[in-house]
């Protein structure tokens, strides 16, 4: 009676700590997520300012553009970085297999 008590009471502790896991990791997934926003934000604003630099200088619309898409391509890495963190944290949870052994 007293090993399936504490059987039972494993079992119980080990499906909390699993839902526990779980559910903080969905939590993160989103906090991951909210990490878009920066890129979105930077790159409207560095579209918007080679807009503005272009209309003032016309000749100098190469040096500009090229600037303003390797910024966007540095800045859209941020995004890409959370994006990865929330799949991971979502489908592929390695802190289940870690805490749960």
């Amino acid at each position: 009676m007293l090993n399936e008590t504490v059987t039972n009471t494993a079992d119980t502790v080990t499906r909390n700590g699993k839902a526990l896991i779980l559910a903080a990791s969905a939590i993160g997934a989103g906090l991951a997520m909210i990490a878009g926003i920066g890129p979105g934000i930077g790159q409207g604003y560095a579209a918007g300012k080679g807009a503005e630099g272009v209309g003032r200088q016309p000749e100098a619309q190469g040096d500009i553009v090229r600037t303003m898409l390797l910024g966007a391509a540095v800045a859209e890495t941020t995004g890409i970085y959370g994006l990865v963190v929330a799949i991971i944290l979502l489908f592929a949870n390695p802190l289940v297999k870690v805490f749960m052994k």
